[in-house]
């Protein structure tokens, strides 16, 4: 087979192969393992499919795009660097987006080279005409140009390069294009910032931090929907948060928030801002994120008995948020009715809202309920027990009537819940009081997909693994649930049949 691929590359080279050879060759070469191929390439078989490339035929563009893949994934980064620069180089100019992929992805690979990453720092041609293509009309392009400059800037002469010379005014010109192009060398200076403290610093000394939180405290409601969303990406690094905080930016997020009371087109940027300190809180600590902005959890409380969907779901997704950890419950746990109330709204909610908010409800209130065996005590687990009976005067009911529905979505959702409160003594013992429950539990048929079976299989398992479950339930019922557990989540019971001389 490899003799057949040079072969074949032979008469690539003498450009003596027609499109149906060039076929049969892009089936070739994915035959052959990559050792064999190394061993028989040279510089005229690579040169020549390049060539190939110049031509306005798309299918022949497209084979060689597939062969070349697969052969200079073979090869050495140093090799492909030093001896196809001029290929790499006229690949970015390449009118086809498939032929400047394929060369920005080789870039990224080569960066990712120890040795052969000072090769593309002296190519600043290579450099530039790669942030050009941030600019480029196809997303996918500009997708493949960030991530090669994003790992490009993985070392410290990465980001001299990047931030201390010409190329930064060539990403400040390319940002010049248009917004959504902005908003893409944006993306790629908070991904270069989250790396590490260092990172951040060139990123903020270039100013283009500077000028995304000058976007992020404008007028302009639509550009701070956009740009919230990158500043969350940055707070999710412990040296981001510490910028932000150190800035004056955390702050001035939350003055945005109680100003939006008076702001008729809050609606298009609220979201984004609460959820920034829901992620804040989750990732930094919830009671000190409480008690710093108050304004806060009142907007998220607001949202959440407010008659617009799309508040009510981003409140939802908050309190679930908030709510996955024991200090985040806490926080909730403090104020009292007024929660107790919010959690009776999302059970109605989770009954009658449109489907998508229906899930989000169930995914919220799984988070919100879930305790693991080391924390439970017995403070929080008469916590979630009372949260639990909040949501409806028959909760367990109610998720059960959801589950039962024909939607497959919405049956998992309600399996998360039990699974979410199955390790807990009082849900158990409420499971073993309701009638028909656990045979609901260990009924296989009415799980009519591989999700929903997947999702019965983690509440029997959530049973199974509690500690409490055999004294509970009783030796009958545990040892069902062992022997679900035994069988695995897709068993089907054998039904034998007997053949009856003379039937019909």
């Amino acid at each position: 087979m490899a003799e057949a691929v040079v072969e074949l590359l032979e008469r690539a080279a003498r450009r003596e192969v027609p499109l149906e050879e060039l076929r049969a060759l892009r089936l070739a070469v994915q035959a052959v393992p990559p050792a064999a191929l190394r061993a028989r390439l040279s510089d005229d078989h690579l040169g020549a499919l390049f060539a190939l490339l110049s031509v306005s035929d798309r299918e022949q563009v497209s084979a060689c795009v597939s062969i070349l893949e697969r052969l200079l994934q073979a090869l050495d980064p140093v090799y492909v660097i030093q001896n196809l620069r001029e290929e790499l180089q006229k690949g970015l100019f390449h009118p086809d987006d498939s032929v400047k992929i394929l060369t920005i992805s080789q870039v990224g690979r080569i960066v990712e080279n120890s040795d052969a990453v000072t090769e593309i720092l002296n190519s600043p041609e290579l450099l530039r005409q790669i942030i050009n293509c941030i600019g480029g009309e196809k997303i996918a392009v500009a997708k493949e140009a960030i991530k090669s400059l994003s790992r490009i800037a993985q070392t410290q002469d990465g980001l001299e390069a990047l931030f201390v010379s010409n190329l930064l005014s060539d990403l400040k010109n390319v940002m010049a294009t248009n917004d959504i192009v902005r908003y893409r060398v944006y993306e790629l200076i908070v991904e270069i910032s989250s790396v590490s403290a260092d990172s951040l610093n060139y990123c903020a000394n270039s100013g283009l931090i500077s000028e995304l939180i000058g976007e992020l405290t404008g007028d302009d409601v639509l550009v701070r929907a956009t740009c919230i969303e990158m500043v969350t990406s940055l707070a999710h690094t412990p040296h981001g948060r510490q910028y932000l905080a150190q800035q004056g930016i955390i702050d001035k997020i939350s003055n945005i928030i109680v100003g939006a009371e008076s702001d008729p087109f809050s609606g298009f940027y609220l979201p984004g801002f609460v959820k920034f300190f829901g992620n804040l809180a989750v990732v930094d600590s919830p009671q000190q994120i409480c008690e710093r902005y108050p304004v806060f959890m009142e907007k998220v409380f607001e949202m959440a008995e407010s008659h617009d969907p799309t508040m009510i779901g981003v409140a939802v997704d908050t309190l679930g948020i908030l709510g996955s950890n024991v200090e985040g419950k806490q926080v909730l746990q403090k104020t009292r009715s007024r929660f107790q109330s919010l959690l009776n709204r999302i059970g109605h909610q989770a009954k009658n809202a449109p489907t998508e908010l229906r899930l989000r409800c169930l995914d919220a209130i799984s988070s919100l309920l879930y305790l693991s065996p080391e924390q439970q005590t017995e403070d929080l687990l008469r916590m979630t027990e009372s949260w639990f009976t909040s949501l409806s005067s028959q909760p367990l009911e109610l998720f059960r009537s959801i589950s039962t529905q024909p939607f497959p979505d919405l049956h998992c959702g309600a399996l998360r819940v039990f699974t979410a409160i199955a390790n807990q003594p009082w849900a158990q013992k409420l499971m073993l009081d309701t009638p028909g429950f656990v045979e609901y539990v260990v009924d296989r048929s009415v799980e009519p997909d591989k999700a929903s079976k997947d999702a019965k299989y983690e509440l029997v398992k959530a049973l199974v693994n509690s500690k409490t479950i055999a004294e509970i339930f009783g030796n009958q019922y545990y040892l069902r649930l062992r022997a679900y557990l035994r069988e695995g989540p897709y068993y089907v019971k054998a039904v034998s049949t007997t053949a009856v001389e003379g039937a019909e």
